[in-house]
């Protein structure tokens, strides 16, 4: 049975929504601007190709030039195509929305983003691989470079989200032995958890020598705290936990807790060599792959 035929109507129309976006944002950014897949390290020659600018200059050949006159990059055998594996939260903290996003929450934030980056990805002919997690992996898709895996990882990522509780640095604990080569790991999360869990998982992922890029999904109120009056707050991971608290007095000790929270996350990640984005809801999908696409031509 072919997979179409797996998906019922209204599933099928929510994977169509994230490819067509998927594919308007790529396009529309980066027509013309990155031609080839971006590459990693090996000692095992495969092939020349043509020069890209962004390129990087060691891994040109000039013998090949001096013959040709043409600028060639050296390709190995490892490097003909990245793996990634994107790693996308959606637990409960991450379904809230705020009316500045224009309703959308944290967690379609995150589907749509990472159905951009794979159509990117796939498009370069780079491998894309799939994890959700909330307090426990979810959806797992090994990484696959195959035109066809796109319509896998949208449906994955089509699924809703969860209310249960967020353990980034447990899960990371799960997935690490099973993410055999090293490749790129984009996390897309709220990092709203256990802090020093996570930094123990992050050493884990770089000690096995994996690139990790954090994209650090938020909602505006929850940078600025904008409430005021008496709130009714509701935590999204335990239905019966609410309280009405007049939101005047708790905000200064709020955005104290918050920017503590935001500091020491960046110290982790600067710590591990980790890049970090910030992505508040209300900023375009294109600022975060011009992020990605400025540190992949980076490197490391």
């Amino acid at each position: 049975m072919r997979i179409l035929d797996l998906l019922k109507p209204k599933d099928l129309a929510r994977v169509s929504k994230l490819q067509v976006l998927a594919r308007q944002v790529v396009e529309g950014f980066c027509s013309g601007r990155h031609r080839s897949p971006h590459k990693g390290f090996s000692v095992e020659f495969k092939e020349h190709r043509t020069y890209v600018r962004g390129d990087e200059l060691r891994n040109i050949d000039w013998k090949a030039f001096g013959k040709s006159d043409r600028l060639y990059i050296r390709e190995y055998e490892e490097e003909t195509n990245l793996r990634c594996t994107l790693i996308v939260d959606r637990s409960g903290s991450m379904q809230y929305s705020g009316s500045r996003s224009g309703e959308l929450s944290k967690y379609q934030y995150a589907q749509q983003l990472a159905a951009s980056l794979s159509y990117l990805m796939l498009g370069q002919q780079d491998g894309v691989g799939l994890v959700t997690f909330d307090d426990q992996p979810r959806q797992w898709l090994p990484s696959r470079s195959r035109p066809s895996h796109l319509l896998a990882v949208l449906q994955a990522l089509a699924e809703d989200g969860s209310r249960k509780e967020t353990d980034l640095g447990g899960v990371f604990q799960k997935i690490a032995p099973k993410l055999s080569r090293r490749g790129l790991l984009v996390i897309l999360s709220d990092a709203m958890g256990d802090l020093d869990s996570l930094a123990r998982s992050l050493a884990l992922l770089r000690s096995a020598r994996h690139e990790i890029l954090f994209f650090q999904i938020l909602d505006p109120d929850e940078i600025d705290f904008p409430f005021s009056g008496r709130i009714q707050f509701r935590d999204l991971e335990n239905a019966v936990n609410e309280q009405t608290i007049d939101s005047k007095s708790l905000r200064t000790a709020y955005l104290e807790r918050f920017a503590e929270h935001t500091e020491k996350l960046r110290e982790i990640c600067r710590r591990h060599r980790v890049d970090l984005v910030q992505m508040p809801t209300d900023r375009p999908f294109a600022d975060a792959l011009h992020e990605y696409l400025s540190m992949r031509r980076r490197g490391r």
